[in-house]
Parts: C-alpha cells; structure tokens; sequence
C-alpha cells in the first residue's frame, strides 16, 4: 500500500486460511431451486440404504464418521441429529430410527465448506464489551470481517484484539474450530425473514460464524458495518448494516446484537434500503436515527428516520470532485464522532476500476454540512502488492477511535488485511490543509 505519512502502518495481516471449515446442510436441490419429488425419492433412497446395514455395521460407520471428523468440529453428534431432524418431513417413507440410525442418517445430509479459502477482507472494528482483564490505556476489540468460500457465498466471521495505549495492535491467535449459530427463531415478514441466532457462549468470538440463514441471504452476507450505538441512557448495542445477497437480488439489512453470542438479523425496508453500503451513526442526532447512504450508486447522502428499520430518500452531501473518486463515492464505515465533528472515512473509484481510502468531516449538529475533506488518499493500491481476488482495491467497513489516534483496518485486493493507526490532530490538520 502507499506509504501515507499520516499512517502508522502496523506488521500485522490477517489472510485467509482454507483449514478452517463449518459444517453445513448437503442439499440434494440446488439452491435456489425449490425441493422437488425426485429430490425427495433420492433422500429416502440414501435413508433406505442406512436402514439395511446391519446394527453394528451401522455402529462401525457412524464410529468411522467420528473418527474422521471429531477434531474437527464441536459438538458432531448433537449436530448430525439436529440435521437429522430438519429432515424428517422429507423422509416421507420413514417414521422410527435408532439413535445410531438417525446420526448416520443426519451426517450424509452435511458437508464440510471452507468458508475462507478464497478471501478474508472488509473489516470494521468495535470496542469488544468485555474490557476486563486488559492493560491500563488499552483497548479490546471485536473485528468482524467477510470470508468468502467456495461459490463466492460470503459469511461473516470475528477476531478478538487488542490495542495499547501506545497503539500497538495485537489479534488472539484464531483456533482451528469454527461454527455455526442455531437458529432460535425465525418470524415470516413481507419482506423476507427475521431471524434469531444464537452460538454456545463456550465457543470463542474467533470460532463463530454467521453464515447465510434466509433466502434473501443465500448467496452472501456481506461488508457488514458495526457500530456501537449509545441509547442515551447507558445502554449501548451493536448494530451492523449490511448487503444480503440472493445470488440475484441484493438489499440492505440490520444485525443487532449486544454480546456477539446471540444476533437477530432482519431486513431494512424503505427506497434507500434496496442499496448498499449503508452506515449507521453511533447515536442519534436530534431524536432522529441518521444513517450515511448511496442511493444513486455515485454519491453520498445523509438519511434520517423515526424507525430503525424504515430508511426513504435522503439528501446528497457529497459527490465526486477529485480524480481518484470521479466513478463514485461511498462510506467506509459509521461515522466516528470527535469533539470537531463526525469523522467519516470514504472510499473512491477512479481509473481502473481503482478503490482508494479518504476522508471527511462532516459538523457536528448539522452532518449535512461538509467541513473538511480528502483532496488525495489516505490509502490506495501500491503497484507492489494489489494483485488479490479484486486486483486495485483497498476498503474498510469501519474505524474506531482509542484515545488520541483512530485505528483503521482495512482489506487489500479483496483477500486480505492490514492495520494502520493515525493521530486524529495529524489528520484533522489534513482534512483541512
């Protein structure tokens, strides 16, 4: 990456690993074809055949099974029964099974996916609500970040960190196991599906995945922006917009959480909410929800709403005026506030299709108001290191502010990170030089 002076780039990086692997329902009908008869024949026909294995050849496979695959995922025998059971009303043929039975059954309808063999990229950070235990001056953090796998299908995975008064920026090492949450409930609505999901508090952030859970979903949850919102009485959640992705449609949707355990997911309604890209603010502003939205696909615009769920037309703020911006602007995450206004960082397409990381500061009471702004980037592709999944991009899904510095992750070509961390005087002083 280009060498800002303003940045202090750290010798960290967080690359995709195809080792680590979820286990997901195998499903005989493509998605997003629906299940047909032949579908159903094929499933009992794979019933059937477990069914006539003797008893303790039975025993032996299913011990095979285990042998092969226990290290490698938690709870496998709770899980093939619990996939078991999502299959009983297709099994239209059978009724009884042993426990042994219903295990077998339950593991020929899994299959193991990589769901970051091929990119691990676009993350945004969050103060992690546990702060115990950490050194004095320092800060712990939430990472989310977009994993792609096999099928371009995109996820949503975590790391913990921490960074020092200083700024030094560490990530826990991430354990081999991953998972996937349950769904606790699921609630049909005119737009698509509101759900709850919840992973064993026992599992480690680094170990839970979000993986696709709707229709809406199917092919991607992607470039989640989270903020730590402040309710005005104490209270603080974690929400994050992100771009569900059908495989042909996409639309905006909210994650709410307030531990990173239990997450309920449901879509956005409202003109501004069939794009992308949009970003909360940490609070609201004058009894109003705000959000930074792209309507057009070209510029940005400020959105306010009674309802958190219900974003219309918005007001443009900003449009491209340099060079390294002239296709289009967007967000790089919810804006930051600082005693001088709402920091927001930007990202820019110029030639080639090339993505750059500037800057804006919007003020304070009237963020329609742009006070400051990038005239060249904070951060752009180095022709030295910017061949990955997307060749020429750099992107962020989101800063956070520790002390006097703001810390920035951000992806390179689609595939990987890095870290950096800029004084905020530095960078004011920037924004308006």
């Amino acid at each position: 990456m280009s060498k800002h002076p303003l940045l202090q780039h750290q010798p960290l990086s967080l690359r995709p690993d195809p080792a680590r692997v979820i286990v997901r329902s195998f499903k005989l009908a493509p998605e997003p074809r629906e299940l047909q008869a032949t579908d159903i024949n094929r499933a009992n026909h794979i019933v059937e055949h477990v069914l006539a294995l003797a008893a303790d050849a039975a025993e032996r496979q299913l011990a095979e099974v285990l042998e092969n695959f226990q290290g490698r995922h938690r709870n496998l025998l709770e899980t093939f029964e619990a996939r078991a059971h999502e299959m009983e009303d297709t099994f239209t043929a059978h009724t009884v099974f042993t426990s042994v039975q219903r295990q077998l059954i339950g593991a020929y309808f899994l299959h193991e996916y990589s769901f970051e063999a091929a990119a691990l990229f676009n993350p945004s950070i969050v103060p992690d609500p546990d702060q115990s235990g950490v050194g004095e001056g320092g800060l712990r953090f939430v990472l989310s970040l977009r994993a792609v796998g096999e099928g371009h299908v995109s996820s949503l995975t975590f790391r913990s960190g921490t960074v020092s008064a200083a700024g030094d920026i560490s990530i826990e090492p991430t354990p081999r196991l991953a998972s996937i949450p349950y769904v606790s409930k699921r609630v049909a609505d005119p737009l698509g599906e509101e759900v709850d999901v919840m992973f064993r508090p026992e599992e480690a952030i680094s170990e839970r995945v979000l993986f696709p859970v709707t229709a809406a979903q199917s092919n991607g949850i992607e470039d989640a922006r989270f903020v730590a919102f402040e309710d005005g009485e104490g209270e603080t959640t974690y929400y994050a917009t992100y771009t569900a992705y059908s495989g042909k449609a996409i639309r905006s949707e909210l994650i709410e959480t307030r531990d990173f355990v239990s997450f309920h997911m449901r879509p956005l309604s409202g003109r501004a909410a069939q794009n992308k890209g949009m970003a909360l603010f940490p609070r609201k502003i004058d009894g109003h929800y705000a959000m930074i939205g792209r309507q057009d696909n070209e510029n940005l615009y400020l959105l306010y709403s009674d309802d958190l769920h219900v974003w219309e037309d918005g007001q443009a703020i900003m449009r491209p005026e340099f060079p390294w911006e002239f296709v289009q602007i967007g967000n790089c995450g919810s804006p930051i506030e600082l005693h001088e206004g709402w920091l927001l960082f930007t990202h820019g397409v110029g030639p080639v299709r090339k993505y750059s990381i500037g800057a804006v500061l919007l003020d304070k009471h009237d963020p329609s108001k742009v006070i400051a702004r990038s005239h060249e980037p904070l951060v752009r592709p180095e022709p030295s290191l910017r061949e990955g999944y997307v060749p020429n991009v750099v992107y962020t899904c989101g800063a956070m502010r520790h002390r006097d510095m703001i810390v920035l992750p951000y992806a390179v070509s689609d595939t990987f990170c890095h870290f950096a961390t800029i004084k905020i005087d530095a960078l004011l002083h920037h924004l308006y030089g």
